[in-house]
């Protein structure tokens, strides 16, 4: 046996990216196999690092992609043979998860092995919903249970009896399949039918969806609501809290399916500030970027980029790779020479900031036609300019600057491409779910996805972040019901949130 082989038996969470420990994400980024199930966050999987081995295993309640038995092997033949092998569960590894089952079985194949503790739907789940789980005002006893057990066994091992006497909160998990038999349970034993209950689904995500009642009345409603698993349920009178302290259901977005189609690299930040105001975000990365077709045109125009007057550059991307291959030739910075900088974007000229080089020039329209206007003030005949651009890139720019008297090259930086790739589900989750909005953040996310031929859902809409890619979608017959002010991700996310507040 390889003694460098190991598993991580690490909790996901209940939901929120927010909420995975920084244990867990480190052992998601060094895994050379990541074993999962279908409650993890597809997110998640972008922490990877390039070839890890990604291994679904589907756990939900009456729908297991891969049996118990064969989920042990798979994490022990790995480890054996040298890998270091991320088991990701969600909530808990060790609350009605099964890790101790998988943990014992590594111990006793002599694999090593680590216990990431995370933090449990039973706690998180409530919490999102506005519901304590303890509260001195109510109580001062948690119990927890499952409500899906074993059914090898023949008989419960729950005894309801006792649970109904027990004072303080009770929490069960995976029982919303038998939520009748449950509450009738409780009942039946003594517990007081008004008893406050309240259940859970898909706590602490954008999908995040309460439904209340009593001990009595919850199974009807939630058969009339058509309410189903994952879920988590809270009995007890700290319930009654939710009214004054639900918080995130309240926020501008909350209950609002928006897509964000682009780069998984890029994703990021317009996801996390849509997941900030509430928005269940599904990234359906549509491109991604790749080095140009000419990478030894591209190296010669950042080897001789401190010969210019200007330096041009029109997206993040794009100042990625200029330095990336810049620092790949040049060890000290002060190779760039002395170029005035000029940006496109508040985004972009950040990007530029992170390598501790300022912005000359910013347009006040984020186009490029705005920064020709910007040009226009400034005498530019015969400086020399270096645009560095994407291979896709329209020709405004050459085209303007060359009228103003400007000598200018192009330094294609990258190419944008289709992306192949949906290890997420992201496709069938918006086919089988649907979605209010969808955004475009260029004209080749836009053009790529509606190559894609995914059905519209109606009453769904399109958001632009400028006239250019909202041109792109008219012609696609899309046009967008929301347009950026602004052309940059804060823009877009101002309008989205106007558009819905209205």
């Amino acid at each position: 046996m390889n003694s460098k082989g190991i598993c991580y038996l690490v909790g996901a969470g209940p939901g929120d990216l927010g909420l995975v420990t920084l244990r867990a994400k480190e052992c998601i980024e060094i895994a050379d196999v990541l074993v999962y199930d279908a409650l993890s966050s597809p997110e998640l999987l972008h922490w990877t690092k390039k070839g890890c081995e990604k291994i679904y295993v589907g756990k939900r309640a009456k729908d297991h992609a891969v049996p118990q038995d064969q989920i042990n092997q798979i994490i022990v033949d790995h480890a054996k043979n040298g890998k270091i092998v991320t088991r990701l569960k969600g909530g808990d590894p060790m609350i009605f998860a099964r890790g101790g089952e998988e943990a014992a079985e590594l111990a006793e194949a002599g694999v090593a092995f680590e216990i990431v503790p995370g933090i449990s739907s039973a706690i998180g789940g409530p919490a999102y919903a506005g519901i304590p789980v303890t509260h001195r005002d109510h109580n001062t006893q948690l119990t927890i249970f499952t409500g899906h057990e074993d059914p090898t066994k023949g008989y419960s091992s729950i005894d309801y009896a006792q649970l109904a006497k027990t004072p303080g909160t009770k929490v069960f998990l995976m029982g919303v399949a038998r939520l009748r038999e449950i509450t009738s349970s409780f009942i039946e034993n003594g517990a007081a039918a008004d008893t406050p209950i309240a259940l859970v689904r898909w706590a602490t995500t954008g999908s995040q969806w309460t439904i209340e009642g009593t001990l009595e009345t919850i199974a009807d409603i939630a058969e009339k609501e058509g309410f189903s698993s994952p879920a988590v349920a809270v009995i007890g009178n700290v319930v009654k809290e939710r009214a004054k302290i639900n918080w995130f259901e309240k926020r501008p977005l909350f209950g609002k399916k928006i897509v964000v189609t682009r780069t998984r690299e890029q994703a990021g930040d317009l996801t996390k500030r849509l997941q900030n105001l509430g928005a269940d975000v599904i990234e359906l990365p549509t491109i991604r970027i790749e080095l140009p077709e000419d990478r030894e045109g591209f190296a010669e125009g950042v080897t001789h980029a401190h010969e210019y007057d200007w330096l041009i550059f029109t997206s993040p991307n794009g100042v990625e790779k200029f330095f990336d291959a810049f620092f790949a030739t040049y060890e000290d910075a002060r190779s760039l020479g002395n170029p005035k900088i000029a940006a496109i974007g508040a985004t972009t000229a950040a990007k530029i900031r992170e390598y501790r080089i300022g912005v000359d020039l910013m347009p006040e329209r984020y186009v490029a036609e705005g920064l020709l206007d910007a040009f226009k003030e400034i005498n530019i005949e015969n400086q020399t300019v270096l645009w560095v651009k994407a291979a896709e890139s329209r020709d405004v720019i050459y085209d303007g600057l060359m009228k103003l008297g400007a000598i200018v090259d192009e330094c294609v930086a990258y190419r944008t491409v289709p992306e192949t790739e949906d290890f997420t589900g992201a496709q069938a989750k918006f086919i089988e779910n649907g979605a209010d909005m969808v955004t475009f953040t260029s004209s080749s996310t836009a053009e790529h996805f509606f190559a894609l031929d995914l059905p519209w859902p109606e009453d769904c809409v399109a958001a632009s972040i400028g006239p250019i890619t909202s041109k792109t979608l008219s012609g696609l017959n899309h046009k967008p019901a929301v347009e950026a002010v602004q052309h940059d991700i804060t823009g877009l996310v101002s309008a989205i949130e106007g558009y819905f507040r209205k």
